[in-house]
């Protein structure tokens, strides 16, 4: 069972937000999507939920029409699609009428956690309270599949650590399907399981975590030596400070010369290299 989506194509005018993209989300797993301002993650998360329309393509949930089972995806995201005169109490009874089924019991676990006073009105909280509640409704819905848009806009530190707890107990209580689209990739690379690569609208990647770091290595040492060493090798992206190079290549490192040092890829530094459109890498 899962979400499918054959060559799915939204066009605004003459740009390709989304352009020719397929993609499958499977039952019970964390997704990373992930991708640069601008490359389409918001909207691709928005066809998946069915609040855009394609230009092109099908979207399908468990073989049947997308459109015919909205009621199975949630979505969170920074539009404030919620009254803002209703008060926070309001709003999860409002969603769990919506979706036939809300879990009190832990949003209010997650209110007293977070210290979200319930009886405020939305339009009453600051930018990270406003995340904050829609983090707890997306959390305590009764949906499938939950997309998570920029989760922790406006939040400090403390309350995304209590996001991520969150996330990983209530996953782990009820699986099901969550996309989490975020800027912060270091603190979910250990959350996610599958990354989905988007940039300039086209999906790069659409892999496990575990595969895609394994799928290559760093090599760090002299510039001369790096160079010599990577001539023969599939690049993607390099750093320099003062005369030491770093650069990332992809396969599995055999004949180190003495000099050069070998450490895993960072799904961070990868995405960043992976997206870098300059010279010399793989991904121009």
């Amino acid at each position: 069972m899962s979400i499918q989506c054959e060559h799915l194509t939204k066009r605004f005018g003459s740009v390709a937000a989304v352009d020719d993209a397929s993609v499958t989300l499977e039952r019970e797993k964390i997704y990373g999507l992930l991708g640069r301002n601008g490359a389409g993650k918001s909207t691709l998360m928005g066809l998946l939920t069915d609040r855009i329309r394609p230009t092109a393509g099908t979207m399908t949930i468990d073989g049947k029409p997308l459109r015919d089972n909205v009621s199975r995806v949630y979505m969170m995201s920074e539009e404030p699609l919620y009254p803002e005169s209703y008060k926070v109490r309001d709003l999860f009874r409002w969603t769990g009428e919506f979706y036939g089924g809300f879990d009190h019991v832990l949003a209010q676990r997650l209110c007293n956690e977070f210290n979200l006073d319930t009886k405020k009105k939305a339009a009453a909280l600051s930018t990270g309270y406003r995340t904050i509640y829609k983090i707890i409704i997306a959390l305590c819905v009764d949906a499938d599949y939950i997309f998570l848009d920029e989760p922790v806009l406006g939040m400090d530190a403390g309350h995304r650590e209590i996001f991520y707890k969150a996330l990983l107990e209530t996953y782990m209580a009820r699986p099901r399907t969550f996309v989490v689209s975020t800027h912060l990739i270091e603190e979910v690379a250990g959350i996610i399981e599958d990354v989905i690569i988007i940039d300039q609208g086209k999906l790069l990647q659409t892999e496990s975590v575990e595969n895609l770091l394994h799928s290559g290595y760093n090599i760090t040492g002299a510039i001369d030596a790096v160079d010599d060493y990577c001539r023969d090798q599939e690049l993607i992206g390099y750093d320099i400070i003062g005369g030491i190079k770093t650069a990332s290549i992809l396969g599995k490192a055999e004949n180190v010369p003495n000099g050069l040092t070998v450490t895993p890829l960072d799904l961070q530094k990868l995405f960043i290299r992976m997206t870098e459109h300059k010279e010399g890498t793989r991904y121009e």
